[in-house]
């Protein structure tokens, strides 16, 4: 947070903070701040869709963070509706006391709690709604990815089944309220159901929910109305795409008109997101990768709050929190949601609100792209996600740490930096780097086609390098900069503990690699597309390159060391950090609670 950023509103006791962190209301519900988490499925469930320890240890991390309201991933109101394997379940009475204990644990915590009622529509498969036949507006074709991608063509809605459905959205809200919940979001976005209605491209009917935006918006509407004659003191929020990025989609003209409808038929709020399965260049405009701008649809939430007279909801990489501060401050929503952020720091809150660095999401979709492939959602700078339980509470955490030892650590990676920010506040670090800046060779990864899956980003990096910094300053940690320590070994004199986090070099030959990514060759088109090939990548980051630190670990032959990153073994960014979450909290090799129950 800059020191120049605007503080105007007082609270209790003649304090004052930034706009983001004051009370704000939704409906009749007073929230503590205007954070809001928004829905991301976590495949924590159950197969059958009942919450889990996992479900409430993964909410509870982030409702102990600070968030002023929690929005439960989308469960649908019909089985037909699930969308994912291991999805939280909403579509019957049965579930109603694990989500109260769910939400019992979330107000304890002093957090509202939301969530999100969403029905897959046509983007589902009959394999996951066991045996349900999907429905949409119209019989055209979805590909599915659910672990494996298949193409699936729905069964056109009946008026009957129209009116099924929009009974089962009332229901659910029912349920929900019964369950303790503070809000239900209604999810119109993103290609789902009352999405489908609203797309021309996905909505060919030619009755009176088809053609016109009116006909088309018909379903979504009704379902707001039909909610607020069911449970009249349950605020609702709907969620719509502020653009569909699809071509013959809904357009940004178009979604500001169906939300100020939305409001005026009892919507308490209105989140304003952007982009569809369908969506050009690719889906991922849905979750915006790294080479997207920061606040990728905040213009979109600006243009609708101007339209309507309830707060509005803005969403998409607002997880700088200058970002967030001025989103909120300048008028341009009333909420910030922070989705993948509070994967990447579930204390953004907290820290946010304190001025202290916070671990930036670098947008890379590791999060959400490996759970569309089966995986449980898990993020790459933050190992905890996802495993809360495995790594324990934050009193647990900290007993787990190493305590009093004087610590060097030699590298400045992601790995380095991630396992001293993680000890620091209870043991003496120093951190040693050869060269002038921190980073290492995780800064040429920005540079490269590809980094994980999506398009890479020459800033993101960097950004995410330089908040973990400081935060191992914050946190007490010293640098040494320009120190190699390979030739000033006398430097590691009267350490207890040498973490060598030294990285990897490339073999013998390669050593242009570096040179190359520097000057931007890697992104021309001839070698573009070389680069970006899995096996080359692959071969990139793992064949290509040896342990740095392997002659450096036998020169200490009467000391503690410890072998973390690439320095241990060469791979991808994930495993390296990884391997300093587990060392820094002691966590056993190889243990993993991806399914843990």
């Amino acid at each position: 947070m800059s020191s120049d950023a605007k503080i105007d509103a007082p609270i209790q006791g003649g304090e004052t903070r930034p706009l983001l962190f004051t009370p704000s209301r939704i409906g009749g519900v007073e929230i503590k701040n205007r954070i809001v988490m928004p829905s991301m499925t976590t495949r924590a469930a159950d197969k059958d869709g009942f919450v889990t320890d996992d479900t409430l240890a993964y909410y509870c991390e982030r409702a102990d963070g600070g968030v002023g309201l929690i929005t439960v991933e989308m469960a649908s109101p019909e089985k037909a509706g699930r969308h994912r394997n291991f999805e939280l379940g909403i579509y019957d009475d049965r579930f109603v006391p694990g989500l109260s204990r769910l939400v019992d644990a979330l107000h304890e915590r002093n957090a509202k709690v939301s969530i999100q009622l969403g029905h897959a529509g046509g983007h589902t498969r009959p394999d996951v709604t066991g045996g349900e036949p999907p429905v949409a507006p119209s019989a055209i074709a979805h590909v599915v990815q659910e672990g494996t991608t298949e193409t699936i063509i729905p069964e056109a809605m009946s008026h009957e089944r129209i009116e099924q459905a929009i009974d089962a959205f009332a229901e659910a809200a029912a349920r929900a309220e019964r369950a303790g919940f503070d809000v239900v979001e209604v999810h119109a976005a993103h290609g789902y159901l009352i999405s489908q209605f609203l797309c021309p491209a996905e909505n060919l009917r030619h009755d009176e929910y088809g053609g016109s935006l009116e006909n088309r918006a018909r379903f979504g509407i009704a379902i707001v109305r039909r909610i607020k004659a069911r449970v009249p003191g349950l605020p609702v929020i709907f969620r719509l795409n502020g653009d569909d990025f699809v071509p013959g989609g809904m357009t940004s003209e178009e979604a500001r008109q169906v939300a100020i409808w939305a409001a005026e038929s009892g919507a308490d709020a209105i989140h304003v997101t952007g982009g569809h399965y369908r969506s050009l260049p690719s889906a991922a405009v849905m979750i915006p990768p790294m080479a997207m701008p920061d606040a990728t649809f905040l213009h979109f939430a600006a243009d609708i709050r101007a339209h309507v007279k309830v707060p509005v909801i803005a969403v998409g990489r607002l997880g700088d929190p200058e970002l967030a501060l001025r989103a909120v401050q300048d008028g341009h929503a009333d909420f910030v949601a922070l989705g993948r952020p509070l994967l990447a720091d579930p204390e953004w809150v907290n820290r946010a609100m304190h001025g202290k660095a916070v671990r930036m999401c670098i947008a890379c979709n590791s999060c959400v792209d490996g759970m569309r492939s089966g995986e449980r959602l898990h993020c790459l700078v933050n190992p905890m996600a996802g495993r809360e339980r495995l790594f324990g509470t934050a009193t647990e955490r900290a007993n787990r740490v190493p305590n009093g030892l004087k610590i060097a650590v030699v590298g400045t990676g992601p790995a380095g930096l991630s396992y001293a920010a993680l000890v620091a506040h209870r043991n003496l670090v120093t951190i040693f780097e050869k060269h002038d800046t921190a980073g290492g060779a995780f800064r040429l990864a920005g540079l490269a086609p590809k980094f994980q899956g999506v398009e890479a980003s020459p800033t993101s990096l960097p950004r995410y390098i330089a908040s973990l910094e400081r935060r191992c300053r914050e946190a007490g940690a010293a640098f040494v900069f320009g120190c190699d320590i390979a030739r000033d070994i006398g430097r590691l004199e009267g350490f207890d503990l040498i973490v060598l986090a030294t990285g990897a070099n490339y073999r013998a030959g390669l050593g242009l690699i570096p040179a190359l990514l520097r000057a931007g060759l890697a992104r021309l088109p001839g070698l573009r597309s070389v680069a970006s090939n899995p096996a080359i990548r692959d071969w990139f980051y793992h064949r290509a390159r040896v342990s740095s630190a392997r002659r450096l670990q036998n020169r200490f032959a009467t000391k503690t060391v410890l072998v973390i990153g690439d320095a241990a073994t060469p791979g991808k960014s994930d495993a390296a950090i990884r391997s300093a979450f587990d060392a820094a909290l002691q966590i056993p090799t190889g243990l993993r609670a991806d399914r843990a129950g």
